[in-house]
């Protein structure tokens, strides 16, 4: 791809809630008229590694009720896509792989991940798979899974091959890039931790970072997941933490990342902050102020039935005190935080402090836009 394409691709990016809602079109079109499944074209996502390109195509196959078959080409040979050729008297017989869904009247996605990241004998392979939806006459893909693939561009120093023109022109292609405010949406609802959250609203730059060290552990959505899931287990001290911390970021980020998580930890509890407001006193410090936002936003989700009234009057009157940004953050985390009941969310948006908080942080934010 010549400059000129490459700078046009780059200016044509999607964000992750984009990539979702193309996947559940094609799947909507692909299912309103099953016998014309040739006609709709498989999808191409390329993007840098530790996006979570492959989350996306799960989430959206979760969302759907559907089944996923993610199929990783850098630990397959051609062999395990065709089938295993076995002589029979004067023929061949094909035992083909059991990944294949049968069922004709099934539905759902095949991944094929990692397809730039294979030589170019691998990538033969699934052509017939992708563009033809079949594999000569041994198979062919039921009618209601859509052909997905992912893989990393040359310039995001993973590994890549070229992919051949034929087999570009069959896909529709998507650019993803790394969007914050989108991974905390979904980090919302897939118990992030808070001390996370907190410090990559305090730090975006430290979010997706490739301007590092490649060879060790550096800043992506993937890492961050997995830095949540450390910090919520802890039973290991803090020096062995912090190490095991840089090990998935890196060095500068982790460092950056524990520092915060150090003056978070001097803040009072918040759990007990909601149940008794009248206690808040306004930190001084902004990474104290985000650490705050996010861990408000974080235990209100998880305050049980008996005490969720007590911990949202909480919620209401600490906004109240705080200064009409963070005030609009916090709100706009709470308002677009994945739920499955939409009562907690309609108890905030009709509570009897609302209009005056309103009033006081409107300014700030549009509370009909959030709610919708």
């Amino acid at each position: 791809m010549n400059t000129r394409n490459r700078n046009q691709a780059a200016a044509l990016t999607a964000r992750p809630e984009q990539v979702t809602a193309i996947l559940s079109h094609q799947l909507d079109m692909l299912w309103d008229d099953a016998s014309s499944a040739h006609h709709v074209a498989p999808l191409m996502l390329w993007g840098p590694p530790g996006i979570g390109k492959s989350s996306l195509v799960a989430d959206a196959c979760r969302k759907k009720g559907i089944e996923l078959i993610d199929i990783r080409l850098a630990q397959r040979d051609p062999v395990d896509l065709r089938g295993l050729p076995v002589p029979k008297e004067d023929r061949v017989d094909w035992l083909l792989s059991s990944d294949w869904p049968r069922d004709p009247d099934s539905r759902g996605i095949i991944l094929f991940d990692e397809l730039t990241a294979v030589d170019r004998s691998l990538q033969v392979a699934v052509y017939e798979l992708i563009l033809d939806r079949r594999l000569g006459d041994l198979y062919q893909v039921p009618d209601g899974w859509l052909m997905v693939a992912a893989g990393n561009r040359g310039e995001d120093r993973a590994v890549s091959t070229m992919m051949s023109s034929a087999l570009a022109n069959r896909f529709c292609h998507v650019e993803v890039e790394p969007d914050l405010e989108d991974w905390l949406r979904w980090a919302g609802g897939a118990e992030i931790h808070p001390d996370v959250t907190g410090f990559l609203r305090f730090s975006p730059e430290n979010f997706h970072d490739m301007d590092v060290d490649l060879e060790r552990g550096w800043p992506s959505a993937r890492s961050w997941e997995r830095v949540s899931r450390l910090v919520e287990r802890g039973a290991i001290d803090e020096a062995s933490l912090e190490l095991m911390i840089c090990g998935l970021v890196g060095v500068g980020a982790g460092r950056a990342f524990m520092a915060f998580r150090d003056w978070a930890s001097k803040l009072p509890d918040i759990q007990q902050l909601l149940m008794n407001p009248d206690e808040f006193d306004l930190p001084k410090r902004a990474d104290q102020r985000f650490a705050l936002c996010s861990a408000m936003v974080y235990y209100l989700a998880r305050a049980d039935h008996e005490t969720f009234d007590r911990c949202l009057d909480g919620f209401m009157e600490i906004g109240l005190k705080l200064p009409s940004d963070f005030a609009a953050m916090v709100m706009t985390d709470a308002l677009t935080r994945p739920a499955n009941d939409r009562r907690p969310l309609d108890r905030l948006i009709l509570h009897d402090r609302m209009p005056a908080w309103r009033r006081k942080h409107g300014h700030a934010f549009s509370l009909e836009e959030h709610a919708a």
